[in-house]
């Protein structure tokens, strides 16, 4: 075996392709753009390089073909955030081997190592927790977008090299239609007695304010987290600047209490269900007959699935019925329009009981989970699990 750390065109072109060997007889795999995989490691795009590093490596065996391929990367804001000076690894992906995983798995840690860390999560995302976080281990289906897929073997791979379970994210799911629980309305009749609040779905035209309101929420909601930073002002307008070419006004909420933001319920059409169409071309010499048939897709209705980006209530105002209110107020807005049929809500950690509950109360139920593991690297040393938020 020979590892080679990507530093050209070839060696990039190699660490995209191997995947499409590696899932070509399953069904429910659905390639990423090749551009979301790139921008990831390149300095101009990805500004975790401004306080971090990484690198990426594919594994040849005696004849020169890939057998698999990881990455390493360091953020400096958020490596000392919790028990152990923490590194990250991911974009992991093998043939059904303990000695290639084991030899990928060593590389990162030397690497990671050799910087300082004492610890490696994976497999992460060297950006937000959005996308590409945590390994799949149950609920084989079509992936969403921004979300990994992988093998059911992997799991025993990660397990047996030492990895524990730092932990879960779950992926809730339910059918668009059908009442959501009495419960629901009741709070949400109850909340709207109060003159105060309102919930509105956003205008297109006016997206540097919702930019605005969706920074305010986040930082008093979700900065306080272990391994997560406040928000920049430019990073919650470059959000929504990406979102403009697919989002639909009519499922995103926000809500307000006297006028000032205090909630937001994002959901954008599964953009999957039209990029599996596109064989990870956006851009590039493929450019116009993709977008072509990207734009195709968009405007036939071939995408009936809508999924949860984010949902977000300021601590001062949860427990109090509102996170059931603004689901409320999105829901009797979109089920009259016959738009979507499915409904999945991502990313909610077992660390956060509060938003399980919402997902739960919701009418959800748990479809896929992924796992984000931990090693340490001084074995000898004890390992805690993500803390509970309370």
């Amino acid at each position: 075996m020979q590892l080679i750390e990507v530093k050209d065109k070839a060696t990039a072109k190699r660490f995209l392709e191997f995947p499409v060997q590696l899932y070509k007889k399953d069904k429910y795999w659905i390639r990423p753009l090749d551009s979301d995989i790139e921008d990831i490691f390149n300095p101009e795009v990805n500004k975790f390089f401004r306080h971090g590093e990484a690198t990426r490596w594919i594994l040849v065996d005696d004849k020169s073909n890939v057998i698999g391929r990881v990455a390493a990367f360091i953020d400096r804001k958020t490596a000392k955030k919790t028990e152990y000076t923490t590194g990250g690894m991911g974009f992991f992906e093998s043939i059904d081997s303990q000695e290639v995983a084991n030899k990928l798995f060593d590389t990162c840690k030397n690497w990671l190592a050799e910087r300082g860390m004492e610890a490696m999560d994976g497999p992460i995302n060297f950006g937000d927790r959005d996308k590409w976080w945590g390994l799949l281990i149950q609920g084989f289906y079509e992936p969403i977008y921004g979300m990994p897929y992988h093998h059911a073997y992997y799991q025993p791979l990660f397990e047996n090299y030492g990895f524990k379970e730092y932990f879960q994210q779950f992926t809730y799911h339910r059918p668009v239609e059908g009442e959501l629980p009495e419960k629901y309305k009741e709070k949400s009749d109850r909340v709207a007695r109060d003159p105060k609040y309102s919930f509105q779905h956003i205008e297109a035209k006016k997206l540097e304010k919702y930019a605005e309101d969706f920074r305010t929420i986040y930082n008093k909601a979700w900065a306080k987290h272990s391994g997560v930073s406040e928000m920049p002002k430019a990073q919650a307008m470059n959000i929504m600047k990406q979102m403009k070419p697919v989002l639909d006004e009519d499922i995103i909420w926000f809500a307000y209490y006297d006028s000032e933001p205090i909630a937001f319920f994002i959901m954008i059409p599964e953009l999957n269900q039209i990029f599996k169409h596109l064989n990870g071309k956006l851009k590039g010499k493929w450019d116009i007959w993709a977008k072509l048939k990207f734009l195709y897709h968009k405007y036939t209705g071939s995408c009936k699935k809508m999924f949860g980006v984010a949902f977000g209530v300021v601590p001062e105002f949860q427990g109090k019925g509102l996170e059931g209110a603004i689901v409320m107020a999105a829901a009797r807005h979109i089920q009259p329009m016959g738009r979507y049929t499915e409904f999945e809500m991502n990313w909610i950690g077992d660390f956060n009981p509060k938003m399980m509950r919402v997902a739960e109360s919701a009418g959800g139920n748990i479809r896929k989970v992924h796992a984000t593991y931990r090693f340490i690297f001084d074995q000898s040393k004890p390992f805690y699990r993500m803390k509970t938020i309370e």
